[in-house]
């Protein structure tokens, strides 16, 4: 029974580590976001430094600080000291999704940034009310899915969009990258103490700085750093508060029908995704009302946007990983309260220019390379196929991503050049578009089959074929828009596997497993 007099400290030693690695991760996606808005959709200075990134610090204030509560009130109600609150901020995803899908179509169709902007908010307005009322049965999801299942859909997130691109672009300058990776590594990993306590993060990002700055001045350049650069971010400072934007919202409103091809998948992708990262806080020790969490990220994520935020608030993957390397309660509402000053003040354009990014990528590889592992140690090692097959559509998705990019980038597509074509060159593009299609929950659905199979429970691993049959019909998984019929072959398949399932549970007979002394079925009353 916890002590009821019992007061959490608000910010521990520990806390510092975990602002600099969470703080820095949300300052490149923020950095990153402020790039796509300025160089891809074209928006204003004025509306970008003085509206959007102002609504962006208010929605992470919001959000971290309301996270940073729960686990107080967590720690209070429990009596425990280490108790981490759970890591939140912008969607790295649908960053993307919103940027390359949603705004910048109707950029390039109506020549209007405005127009592009609306149509973002409404994205996220519609997105915001998937959360909401997701948050209703996300409970029952959690309860009814193995942990596995969650985990490994997640590592499969971890590996590929968390942590390839960095490793990618590390190796890419790596006299910075990997010096600073190995900074971060012997700290977090092997236990080492920099200067007096100095966070890892933060040596890393120094180390990283130093070195890009002075190769400015022998001229290499790594790190793209320049003095006509720092310079010039300074005439963005000054105080924005954000105000409403209501009525730029309503003009969004005429590309409703496009934006809900998008947006409701990617929401329920976002209700699996918060689900995933709730049930890994839970397997680190941490468990929270998944009611709460899921409402808030759709609450925040609604202010941001009635503000003129275009990016949706998500619960963040990493909880294991801040709280491995020490942080308790201060490190996210801390995080919150800076990113507020720093978009609210200006501040964001001259860190830009000061900071190299690929000082800060090793951060985003340790986190990935934690949460990857975290699947396996927190899970029965028998469940380990399943982790496996649930990575897969992640590893799909990541690489459509990959070949659409390259295949754009020489002015053609899939299409133009022919999947017969490519399928003999050994890229079977049809395939990874369907495995890769709602990847988050396809994996989710093959993990939970897999594990129901190893556990013998085939009735279970049946019904979660037959919900496999429903979500493709309606284009949740495997395929990229909802509808109807959208993967006929698809789903026809998953009512296969579930009927040979559950013929499975009925009439099948076993033999009992010798290396698995402590399944049901290797024991001797299994056997009578």
């Amino acid at each position: 029974m916890s002590d009821m007099t019992f007061k959490p400290k608000f910010f521990v030693p520990g806390d510092w580590n975990a602002l600099f690695g969470f703080g820095t991760n949300i300052l490149v996606n923020v950095l990153v976001l402020t790039g796509l808005l300025k160089y891809v959709i074209g928006m204003p200075g004025e509306i970008l430094f003085g509206r959007i990134l102002p609504a962006l610090g208010l929605m992470m204030c919001l959000s971290t600080c309301y996270y940073a509560y729960l686990a107080y009130s967590l720690a209070k109600k429990t009596g425990r000291t280490d108790v981490a609150a759970l890591p939140s901020g912008i969607s790295v995803p649908h960053m993307f999704v919103v940027t390359f899908v949603i705004m910048l179509p109707i950029k390039i169709a109506t020549g209007d940034p405005m127009a592009a902007w609306g149509a973002g908010l409404m994205w996220v307005f519609v997105q915001s009310f998937v959360l909401m009322i997701g948050s209703l049965i996300g409970p029952t999801i959690r309860k009814i899915t193995p942990r596995a299942a969650l985990l490994g859909s997640l590592a499969g997130i971890s590996i590929t969009f968390i942590s390839m691109s960095p490793a990618a672009q590390m190796f890419s300058t790596p006299v910075i990258g990997v010096i600073c990776f190995v900074v971060i590594m012997a700290s977090w990993f092997g236990g080492v103490k920099y200067f007096n306590g100095i966070p890892g993060g933060l040596v890393a990002i120094a180390v990283g700085t130093v070195i890009g700055w002075g190769s400015s001045a022998l001229g290499l350049g790594y790190g793209g750093l320049t003095i006509a650069g720092l310079t010039g971010s300074f005439s963005g400072f000054g105080l924005s508060i954000p105000l409403p934007a209501i009525g730029i919202l309503a003009g969004g409103f005429k590309y409703l029908g496009v934006i809900l091809v998008t947006a409701i998948p990617f929401g329920i992708y976002d209700l699996i995704e918060a689900l995933d990262n709730v049930e890994s806080a839970s397997a680190a020790g941490d468990a929270y009302p998944t009611t709460r969490v899921l409402g808030a990220d759709g609450v925040v994520s609604l202010i941001g946007c009635l503000m003129g935020n275009p990016f949706i608030n998500a619960v963040y993957i990493g909880h294991p990983g801040w709280k491995a390397m020490g942080g308790r309660i201060g490190y996210s509402a801390v995080t919150g309260i800076a990113i507020l000053v720093l978009t609210w003040f200006g501040i964001i354009g001259v860190l830009s220019a000061l900071i190299p990014v690929v000082a800060i990528l090793p951060i985003l590889l340790y986190i990935g390379m934690l949460i990857g592992s975290q699947a396996f140690q927190e899970t029965p090692s028998k469940h380990a196929p399943s982790i496996i097959l649930a990575l897969l559509p992640q590893l799909a998705a990541w690489g459509k991503v990959q070949i659409d990019g390259a295949l754009g980038a020489a002015g053609t597509s899939a299409a133009a050049v022919g999947l017969g074509k490519l399928a003999q060159v050994g890229v079977l593009y049809a395939g990874l578009e369907v495995m890769g299609g709602g990847a988050t929950l396809a994996g989710i659905v093959l993990g939970a089959i897999t594990v129901f199979i190893i556990e013998r429970q085939f009735d279970k691993a049946a019904m979660f074929a037959l919900a496999g049959a429903v979500f493709t019909f309606f284009g949740f998984i495997h395929n990229e828009a909802i509808g109807l019929m959208r993967s006929p072959e698809v789903s026809v398949s998953y009512l296969g596997v579930a009927l040979t399932l559950f013929l499975c549970s009925k009439f099948a007979s076993f033999s009992p497993l010798v290396e698995d002394v402590h399944h049901p079925a290797a024991m001797p009353e299994a056997a009578e």
